[in-house]
């Protein structure tokens, strides 16, 4: 089979896992083999070797670096997905042997991630939606990111405020953080993560899963306050103790070695090609904003689903006139080399996840290709 070039790749436009940049995809390739001066694989060295050590060290001082985290959180490298933090938040903030015991947590639900992890942290304790856009099949945003929308009243009670800062399937994001009147906020930031800079300082506990913008599947990656679940019980199981993952750093069991190896090359090649978060944001909102004003200037044609305040500049989801022209859409996209742009069913339509690896060229060749199939099929 001949080999594949860079310049043969497809504009992969896939919600997650998505698309790496180029040059981190090469340097996997180049050290596959051997990486420098350790004669082995990244699949067979140690986890507790030198080598492995300083990888994760420097993945953890890259993250450090790019959202400035104080001493005060610990960054922990966890398996188990997003999914297990819906039920490791609740776990270590309230429930029975949580650091709160007897007190809730108050859930912001903006689309389907949020409304999952409510879901689970209910088996764990008292947990309850302060806000949920479901009427609107999840289009919008809470006052004061939404004007009109109603302002989240959170519990005398609640232990911390949890939200999602960005739902992939259905394209809204917040612009911002909520304000929480000094309840810790958590945050599942899996599909922006790194997109833009965070202040950590408003946070107790942020996760997100690496598939997006950070690396490949196989880790995720928690930055948390570390006071805010230090007196959690040792009753918990113990890899669902953030305690246990603190004091190992990150080596209580086997490690996703591999991912973790990704995640560093990533946060390097941020560094490296941007220099700071601020940049990444730039380049990501001048991306964003092709698609969007296409969308703008053709309501009757592309229907955005997110409301013009809250759209997300990762997931950019929309429907066409009819399911027939929207099949047609999909099949001349893979003519042109832009794949994996079906939206998800509960929204339908066309979803292009342009993260932070998508490069300008791969988004100018969609927005190309939209109008030229907007000039053939619009009545």
């Amino acid at each position: 089979m001949p080999a594949t070039t860079p310049q043969q790749r497809v504009y992969n436009f896939s919600a997650g896992p998505a698309v790496l940049p180029v040059p981190v995809l090469e340097q996997v390739r180049d050290e596959m083999l051997c990486l420098p001066g350790v004669g082995a694989s990244i699949l067979e060295i140690s986890h507790r070797g030198a080598a492995f050590t300083q990888i994760i060290e420097s993945a953890e001082a890259n993250l450090r670096k790019l959202l400035d985290i104080s001493d005060d959180y610990a960054v922990l490298f966890i398996q188990g997905g997003s999914r297990l933090q819906f039920s490791m938040v609740p776990m270590n903030f309230i429930g029975e042997h949580g650091a709160n015991p007897g007190k809730s947590g108050d859930y912001l639900i903006t689309g389907s991630w949020g409304k999952q992890a409510l879901e689970e942290a209910v088996k764990v304790g008292p947990c309850r939606a302060v806000y949920n856009s479901k009427a609107t099949n999840f289009d919008r945003l809470p006052a004061p990111f939404c004007a009109g929308e109603a302002t989240p009243q959170y519990s005398d009670d609640a232990a911390f405020v949890h939200y999602t800062c960005n739902e992939t399937i259905q394209g809204v994001q917040f612009p911002g953080e909520p304000e929480t009147g000094g309840i810790p906020l958590v945050c599942d930031a899996s599909s922006d993560f790194l997109h833009r800079k965070l202040d950590v300082s408003k946070y107790g506990l942020i996760y997100a899963c690496a598939q997006k913008n950070a690396g490949p599947a196989g880790v995720t990656i928690v930055i948390v306050k570390k006071d805010l679940v230090a007196s959690a019980s040792d009753s918990l199981p113990v890899y669902c103790n953030y305690n246990t993952h603190i004091e190992a750093n990150s080596l209580n069991n086997t490690p996703p070695t591999f991912a973790i190896y990704v995640v560093q090359l990533v946060t390097q090649w941020l560094l490296d090609t941007y220099g700071s978060l601020d940049a990444v944001h730039k380049n990501n909102a001048q991306k964003a904003k092709l698609l969007y004003d296409l969308l703008d200037e053709s309501p009757d044609f592309y229907q955005g689903h997110a409301q013009p305040e809250c759209r997300s500049l990762m997931n950019v989801a929309f429907r066409l006139p009819s399911e027939d022209l929207t099949a047609a859409f999909l099949s001349g996209g893979k003519q042109h080399g832009l794949t994996d742009l079906k939206g998800h069913r509960s929204v339908g339509g066309i979803r292009a996840s342009i993260y932070n690896a998508m490069p300008i060229a791969g988004v100018e060749t969609l927005r190309d290709y939209m109008v030229d199939f907007r000039n053939q099929h619009a009545g």
